[in-house]
């Protein structure tokens, strides 16, 4: 049916090789279409899946407006994820956020939640992380790190949801 749409819009460009829909995006661009191609691909959400990760949820801004000031610092915390798993249905995930300063380095930190809830009180001190290990991670377990910027300097702690509370599962260099 969609095919018989396209081809009924004649020759030339349509609306469609134009502005892609979800659909359509999965299907390479006309020859002659004058879009630039993406820097990075962008996966396509899943259908089936109710809750999917999603680093722009407003309950990311608001944990993070919670949070205490930067230590180091002193100042509050960017509330735009570096990274994450954020997921409102996952008994355990992260999102890393920086200090909302403009110092080449600044402090990083973890904020964990409990199917999509901020977990404020209990939770282990997550300073210093940059990135989540989605291959250690589950639905009840982060798998946070630190990479250094020298070479091979990378380390990662886990830590899970046990029913009630975080606890720390591993912590490896």
């Amino acid at each position: 049916m969609l095919l018989a749409t396209l081809t009924a819009c004649g020759s030339g460009e349509s609306t469609v090789t134009m502005t892609p829909d979800p659909i359509s995006a999965a299907t390479p661009a006309a020859p002659n279409a004058q879009s630039p191609a993406p820097a990075e691909p962008t996966p396509e959400p899943d259908a089936d899946d109710p809750c999917p990760v999603d680093l722009a949820a407003p309950a990311i801004a608001r944990a993070v407006s919670e949070l205490k000031k930067d230590p180091r610092s002193g100042q509050g915390w960017n509330p735009e994820p570096l990274a994450g798993n954020y997921n409102e249905c996952a008994q355990l995930s992260a999102v890393i956020v920086k200090a909302n300063t403009n110092s080449p380095n600044p402090n990083t930190r973890a904020v964990l939640f409990h199917q999509g809830k901020y977990i404020s009180k209990g939770a282990p001190e997550t300073f210093g992380f940059n990135g989540i290990d989605a291959s250690q991670t589950t639905g009840d377990t982060v798998a946070l790190t630190f990479t250094s910027q020298a070479p091979g300097l990378t380390s990662m702690v886990k830590y899970r949801w046990n029913g009630s509370a975080v606890e720390l599962v591993a912590n490896t260099p």
